[in-house]
This record gives structure tokens, sequence and C-alpha cells, in this order.
């Protein structure tokens, strides 16, 4: 099974974008996305220097528009990649270009959510001197006791031995002083506490501009940063990424979810070795393909045949399914089993799995078609439990 994934701020080095632009279709497509963002994409992918495309306002939309190119140019007709993608998912700034790529939004809405949400964050953080730190192993419990000690948020849990604290810089100061046992910091070269109650002003703005958003179920599943979850209601998708501004990044719980839903090989788009660097060392056995560059095309595209595989989604537009967002077992609502059709936003039951119990909704409601599933099995996250025709379809 084949996951895609999409890097976060951070990733971007200078001139990475040169061999990329000298394809005309890739410049081309990638003028209009520059063009939808109001900003100079291509010089600052190819001539501006690390201090610069390290603003936030520059970076996020740099990133987005990047991973949204360079994937027409892996899958040239889309219809292709629904065939073989499994899941995507996308680290902070990334859920935007995965939720494009499956389709909740378009790339033209992605451009402008992240033109504004990188404005705003830019804002948010000039409010107070803030910051982020890595640190680089120590007992996991301790290092978040420490952190919370100090009054700062684990910001991005990354997965084995890597957490991202987060605060102000007196916070951060104090931490420095007082490490976890046996842990290396490493201070990131970010203009904010991202991820933080501190981003808590540039939520509003993105909330309010999202509500005029249209959106569609996704054609892929999205495993969602705020807790590992496969999410299939494209309101919910973008929801989460309007939220998750100011809330921690669990990517931890996201490669938890990969490994459930048997993920063989995971592709990183552009600039990519972030987050495939993390999956080597957090799920051993797994394939990974960093895609840097277009002469690489040719093996990322052969990578992606030898792993893919369609998800279990059915996308036959007079239906619809309910997924499981976890792994774990299922527990039908008593309700709900015994109703012909459930009304927008129906209770179906909830997912127990060691670490909570999750409830599932029907968000569109509709005509009970089939149960897919029984009262105690074992599921799989993004796995179909009820299939629904939307009411008043031919």
């Amino acid at each position: 099974m084949l996951v895609i994934v999409a890097p976060g701020q951070g990733a971007q080095t200078p001139g990475f974008l040169t061999p990329w632009l000298e394809d005309s279709t890739f410049a081309s497509r990638f003028a209009w996305l520059s063009t939808v963002a109001g900003l100079d994409l291509a010089h600052y992918g190819t001539e501006a220097d690390a201090e610069t495309i390290r603003e936030t306002q520059i970076a996020q939309p740099l990133l987005v528009a990047t991973g949204l190119v360079a994937a027409l140019e892996l899958f040239p007709h889309p219809s292709d990649a629904f065939s073989q993608i499994g899941a995507v998912a996308g680290h902070s700034v990334g859920e935007l270009a995965a939720a494009a790529g499956a389709r909740t939004i378009t790339a033209e809405q992605a451009m402008v959510l992240v033109r504004e949400r990188g404005k705003a964050m830019a804002d948010a953080a000039a409010v107070t001197p803030t910051g982020m730190t890595a640190v680089l192993g120590g007992d996991r419990d301790e290092v978040l006791a420490k952190i919370a000690a100090h009054g700062l948020t684990p910001a991005n849990d990354n997965g084995p031995g890597q957490i991202v604290a987060a605060g102000t810089l007196e916070q951060l100061d104090a931490f420095k002083a007082d490490p976890p046992a046996k842990a290396r910091l490493v201070p990131l070269s970010v203009a904010g506490a991202f991820h933080t109650e501190h981003m808590a002003p540039a939520v509003g703005h993105l909330a309010t501009l999202a509500k005029s958003v249209s959106v569609h179920d996704p054609r892929t599943p999205v495993i969602s940063n705020r807790d590992g979850q496969v999410v299939h209601d494209g309101r919910e998708v973008l929801k989460r990424i309007v939220g998750q501004i100011a809330n921690p990044v669990r990517w931890d719980l996201c490669l938890e979810t990969m490994s459930d839903l048997g993920v063989t090989g995971i592709l990183e788009m552009p600039p990519a070795g972030t987050l495939t660097g993390i999956a080597k060392r957090a799920l051993k056995g797994v394939e990974t393909f960093a895609l840097k560059t277009p002469d690489q095309l040719d093996d990322a595209r052969a990578f992606c045949a030898k792993h893919g595989e369609a998800s279990s989604i059915d996308t036959t537009p007079t239906w619809r399914m309910v997924v499981s967002p976890a792994k774990g077992t299922f527990h039908i609502a008593g309700e709900a089993a015994d109703l012909d059709v459930l009304p927008a936003g129906a209770a179906i039951g909830d997912v127990a799995s060691l670490r909570d119990r999750i409830s599932v909704t029907a968000a569109h409601g509709g005509q009970v078609v089939e149960w897919l599933v029984e009262d105690g099995d074992l599921v799989s996250p993004g796995q179909p439990l009820l299939r629904l025709h939307p009411e008043g379809a031919a």
C-alpha cells in the first residue's frame, strides 16, 4: 500500500525549485498558482536566500504550490493517482497540499488558504517573541513532563525521539537551562511558536474564510494531523486544517495509522527528505522515496506502481460510504441499526481502540443500502462501514 506525504515548513532550501522550473509545463502551472497566491514563487524557489524563504508568508505558499504541481508531474492523469494511492497525509501546512491532492479542495482554494494562513501566522508570531526547539532523544514521558513544567507546548510530536517544544523565548531559554536527561536540544529557524495558543488569532481568520470554501469528500483517505484518524468528510478535513494552526501536529499518530493501514511504501513530495527520514526510523521495513528533483520521476512512478493499490473507499457518485477513522473494534449504535434512513450527522456507532473510543457519524445522511460490518467486528483505518444512498438521488 502506498501513502503520499507532503512536508511542512522548514523543508525548503535555497534554489530547490531550479531543476523543476526547467520543464515548461511545470513552470506554467507553477506560474498560475503563483498568480493565485499573489507572490513570485519562482523567484523565491530559485534565487532567494535562506533567510527570505524562512519567512512564514513566503515558505508556506512555496511549499504547497511545489507539492501540487509536482503531483501533476508524477501523475499526469489524476485518475492514475486514485487507482494507486491508499492514503495521503501532510505535515502541518502540507495538509493543504494533501487535501487538494485528495480532491477535497481545489488547487486554487488551497493557494488562497495558504496565502492567508501564512500572513495570519506571521502576524500572530509578531505579537510576542516566540520560537520552537526540537528535543532529540530522552525518555518520552520525561521529555513531555519537562516541556509542561516550563509552560511550553509539544507542538510537533514527530515520532520516536523527536518532539518539538514551542513557546516564548523566555520559556525556551529556561528549558535550555533545564533540559530533559539524555536529550539534545536544537533551536529551530522558525518565526514563531506554531501549533500553539500563540497562533489563535490566525485560526479565527482562516475559520472565517473557510466558511466560503466549497468542499468535496476526499477521493483518497486523508490522515489527520490532529489525531492520526482517517477523515472522509470534506467539511471535517477543512475544519481540522484550520484548527491545527493552533494545535499540536501529532505526526506520531499519523505514522501509527499508516502502520495500521498496512503501508509498504511512503513517497514524499518535494522538497522531500524530512518525512521519509522520520519514517525510516519509525516504520522499519517500510520502503521510502524522497522525490527531490525531476530526474527522479521515472523511478518515483515505478515506486508508486510497485506499492500502489486503490483505497477501499468506493467513489461511485450515487453512493456514500461511512468509513472507520481508526483501527479498533466497531460497535453499532442501537438506534442506527434499526433505521432505514439516517439523518445528516447521525451517530452510527463507535470504534474502540487501545487509546480511546471514537464516535462515528454519517455526515451526509441518506438511505441505508447495506452495513458492511457487524457489531464487534475488528476494523482498520478507512475501512468502509456503511453504504448510504443520498436522499433524493435517482
